[in-house]
């Protein structure tokens, strides 16, 4: 079997990585007034993999025959863990499924193929047998954008691409770079780096995703700020689609009628396959600084946000937590442990005292963090403007301390949502985007949205959110939420994450700014992009692929959609549900 990296199969990342409460001494009083339980030290270390009942496999003997033959027999694997680590992505109900084997339709094989030559004979195989091909990275899809169909009849092959690993050259003139889609973030970011550059794209998944995946999904991370979202770090890539490769040189700009391009970034494997990407590098910085600020709330802080984009800043990244999510930092603070951290805690509690002196309310404060790079001069020029910035807003400027730690910390929090899970509570995330003019609404309309159903399943839950990739005309609103579950999971699940998707369409928002669509945003893609508009996108994939081999059942018109849990076909009219 191919020595490709995976996360654990029952749960997101590594094993023997957990969240750990014990030496958080604010956190359980925290869960308890946000969700009304009682928290308890965890129970599971790991689960063996002998309790899984894994469906057999449906590929039939001609059908692996030929796999081994493009491929290489120890290329095409049939056994149940590899079927089970790529039956889904990472959504906490694809990982609840998998706890409770409840396997809707898995891989009946999964290939690796080495090279784009077995890519590309893979797919004419797969056309000319009738198969269903779903690319596949790290795995850390939370859309539900990599398992089959459920009603699936044909035979399903997981492409994982995990053997196209590596940087293949560097234009160090042009800062562009050619990379294979199989990379993992870490490793992409390693061999960058030992020749002084980076691609500066850390979405949360960075340890477990891909630079394919990040494409195919149309990824944003935690610096676009300063580098872009994926779809402007792309400047060309090679699709391996039946009869034919794709490419797509790296180019500067085109005016060559409507991009293709842009048509495969955010496709989610539905048009091809995707193999190599030139994508935009840049030199490693020469400083790199965090500070952190405190807003007395967060209509202030969004505020100084926009302003900082209006003042053309370059910061690298700027974001802001709202109150219900700055509580939830504070009390995951571990305890003191030395005389210099508990000198440091006594002196954040007084200043907490001295700013309720002033007539803050601490519990509407809210904070941001903003992340500078460039030449030592740079940074400094950048960090005054936004501290008058922050000033005008009323801000206290609390320094690179508690930054560092943020930076520090950046990519831990998805296991907090196996933590939770094992506590009983479901959760998880919904994001979006939309101007900034609107961002108000947005943020009061999601928090509605949620209690509603909260209430309607007679439930205590929470709440929170942060602003984080910002634009000239507006940003990401990035919502967590989490509430105790019944044995009715899926109701109580789709429910309310519904019911948050659509307090985004009808605030005028986006359904989704950087998850990707997959089966679980489907039910309003003809509300965000209008009727006619998902029409043509139907023309696309019906003439790009007319036998359904690529993915099918994601982006538009999935048979299994959340609507399915409440017993209803699709979203109700806009509004409908406020």
């Amino acid at each position: 079997m191919p020595n490709v990296k995976h996360q654990k199969w029952w749960g997101w990342g590594e094993e023997n990585v957990f969240f750990t409460w014990q030496n958080k001494p604010a956190f359980a009083p925290m869960v308890k007034r946000a969700i009304g339980i009682d928290l308890r030290p965890r129970q599971r270390d790991t689960v063996d993999f002998a309790t899984a009942q894994v469906p057999e496999t449906r590929i039939s003997t001609e059908q692996l025959e030929i796999l081994n033959g493009i491929l290489g027999a120890d290329n095409a694997v049939t056994e149940d863990h590899t079927r089970v680590v790529h039956w889904a992505g990472k959504a906490v109900t694809d990982i609840l499924k998998t706890l409770q084997n409840r396997f809707d339709r898995i891989p009946d094989v999964v290939v690796y193929p080495g090279s784009e030559d077995e890519v590309q004979a893979l797919v004419d195989a797969a056309v000319e047998l009738d198969l269903v091909l779903i690319p596949f990275g790290g795995g850390s899809s939370i859309s539900r954008s990599l398992q089959p169909r459920p009603e699936e009849e044909r035979t399903v092959v997981s492409v994982d691409l995990g053997r196209l690993n590596k940087v293949l050259e560097i234009d160090e003139t042009s800062g562009l770079a050619r990379i294979q889609a199989g990379v993992l973030g870490p490793d992409m970011e390693e061999q960058l780096n030992s020749r002084g550059w980076t691609l500066g794209h850390f979405p949360d998944s960075f340890n477990h995703s891909t630079l394919g995946g990040w494409a195919a999904t149309r990824s944003s991370g935690m610096q676009s700020d300063k580098y872009g979202d994926i779809a402007d770090i792309i400047r060309g890539m090679n699709v391996v689609r039946q009869g034919g490769l794709v490419t797509l040189r790296p180019l500067p700009s085109t005016s060559t009628g409507p991009s293709l391009r842009e048509m495969f970034i955010g496709s989610e494997g539905r048009l091809g396959i995707i193999t190599e990407l030139w994508v935009q590098v840049h030199r490693e910085a020469e400083q790199r600084e965090v500070i952190a600020y405190m807003f007395p709330t967060w209509q202030q802080g969004l505020t100084a946000m926009r302003k900082i984009h209006e003042a053309e800043v370059h910061t690298t990244f700027a974001r802001i937590s709202d109150a219900h999510e700055t509580e939830f930092s504070l009390a995951t603070q571990k305890a003191p442990t030395s005389l210099k951290k508990t000198i440091s805690a006594k002196g954040q509690d007084a200043l907490w005292a001295v700013m309720r002196k002033r007539g803050w309310d601490t519990k509407a404060m809210c904070i941001a963090y903003v992340c500078y790079e460039g030449s030592k001069d740079d940074v400094a020029r950048k960090k005054k403007t936004v501290a008058g910035i922050a000033k005008g807003q009323g801000a206290l400027i609390l320094g690179s301390g508690p930054g560092a730690l943020y930076d520090q910390k950046k990519f831990d929090t998805p296991y907090l949502r196996d933590f939770l899970l094992e506590q009983g509570v479901i959760g998880d995330v919904s994001e979006t985007a939309a101007p900034w003019s609107q961002l108000t609404t947005v943020h009061e309309n999601a928090y509605a949205a949620a209690q509603s159903a909260f209430e309607e399943l007679g439930k205590t839950g929470w709440i929170m959110s942060h602003m984080s990739h910002s634009y000239h005309a507006g940003a990401c609103l990035y919502f967590t939420f989490a509430f105790e579950i019944s044995d009715n999971v899926d109701h109580e699940y789709a429910l309310v994450k519904t019911r948050i998707q659509q307090s985004f369409i009808d605030s005028g928002a986006t359904l989704s700014h950087h998850h990707g669509v997959g089966a679980e945003h489907s039910p309003w893609m003809e509300q965000d992009v209008s009727p006619a508009g998902a029409d043509l996108m139907r023309g696309l994939f019906a003439t790009a692929d007319p036998g359904q081999n690529f993915n099918p059942g994601k982006i538009l018109d999935s048979p299994d959609t959340l609507y399915r849990a409440l017993g209803q076909d699709q979203p109700p009219a806009p509004g409908a549900q406020s």
